[in-house]
């Protein structure tokens, strides 16, 4: 038996009080967290050496205080990174959208977003050192270690000036609190198989922060791991933006600054998503996120075209993708 199943083992038994529960392994994730099931609870490995638990035992609290279902902290070994929580079940919102379904789906999770927006948590901001370390995962990931490009002066500023661009947008938006990962893989669907029965659950929140109200949103809409239409899109956000607006979130904002705000938004944390992924490859040796790398550029074209007479510089980064990037990421294909 692996050391850190064993350590998990011993420490279940010992906390549920039965010397014979075994595990079942449900999954690990794009972290280093593993999951097992037993005695009712789910037991996690979360190594402390790369695992933030603190910061998930604190978020879960301030979660489920402020309304929202989230897995409940049973026990933890902080010390050995060990933890039991509730079962939320086996159902991502993702196995369950198809195109009759994913707007009542979408308004059932946007609903969730003013009482994750105003969750009371002293959480660090998303400024623009945060961003910056951020916005270094596509070039040294993506463009680097997956596609083996050096890049020229010329092509440095211009993905300089296209980051400046994007940080100070998210730095002008009405700021609250984001769960920073809020897509259907993180929604987990309780008591129920429709919009009507059930209950969106919330996981993988410990990496939340304060910051620009509309990237939870632009997360959901524009998930990397499934794409649906414009007009789904154009509905969600509409519906987003009236959901933060009636909650007073948004000040004074309108509705196509919103939209904007949101595009641009949705934009810098692609752009590092496809780092991720590439990083989750090379690093991390799990090759098959790389299947969603273009789709997850295919948003960020579309930004620099919607949004290209507004800001000249996302034109130039979307035709450098274009000419540039995407190429090379076909010739390079989706494996390790």
């Amino acid at each position: 038996m692996h050391d850190r199943d064993s350590l998990l083992l011993h420490w279940a038994r010992r906390i549920s009080g039965d010397a014979n529960l075994q595990l079942t392994l449900i999954s690990g994730d794009a972290s280093f967290r593993r999951y097992f099931r037993g005695a009712g609870l789910v037991w996690v490995d979360a190594n402390p050496k790369t695992e933030k638990n603190h910061e998930f035992v604190r978020n879960a609290s301030a979660l489920t205080q402020g309304g929202l279902l989230a897995p409940e902290v049973q026990a933890v070994d902080y010390e050995q990174g060990l933890l039991a929580v509730t079962d939320l079940g086996d159902t991502q919102l993702i196995s369950c959208l198809d195109s009759h379904n994913v707007q009542a789906w979408y308004d059932k999770a946007i609903a969730l977003l003013p009482r994750l927006g105003a969750v009371e948590l002293a959480l660090d901001p998303f400024d623009e050192a945060f961003m910056a370390r951020e916005d270094s995962i596509f070039p040294e990931w993506l463009l680097g270690h997956r596609l083996q490009l050096t890049l020229s002066e010329s092509e440095q500023q211009l993905l300089a000036d296209t980051f400046s661009c994007l940080t100070a947008n998210n730095l002008a938006q009405p700021q609250g609190v984001m769960h920073r990962d809020f897509h259907s893989r993180n929604l987990m669907v309780c008591g129920g198989d429709s919009p009507e029965t059930s209950t969106l659950a919330v996981i993988d929140f410990q990496d939340m922060v304060i910051g620009p109200l509309s990237y939870d949103l632009v997360s959901l809409l524009k998930d990397c791991y499934v794409r649906w239409s414009d007009d789904v899109i154009e509905q969600g956000m509409r519906h987003g933006f009236a959901t933060l607006s009636e909650a007073k979130l948004l000040a004074e904002i309108d509705y196509g600054s919103f939209r904007r705000h949101a595009d641009l938004t949705g934009m810098q944390r692609h752009l590092k998503a496809t780092g991720i992924f590439a990083r989750l490859c090379h690093r991390d040796g799990k090759s098959g996120y790389l299947k969603d790398i273009p789709r997850t550029l295919g948003y960020v074209v579309d930004v620099c075209r919607l949004h290209g007479d507004k800001y000249p510089v996302l034109s130039r980064f979307g035709v450098w993708l274009q000419s540039n990037i995407l190429p090379a990421i076909e010739r390079v294909g989706a494996s390790a």
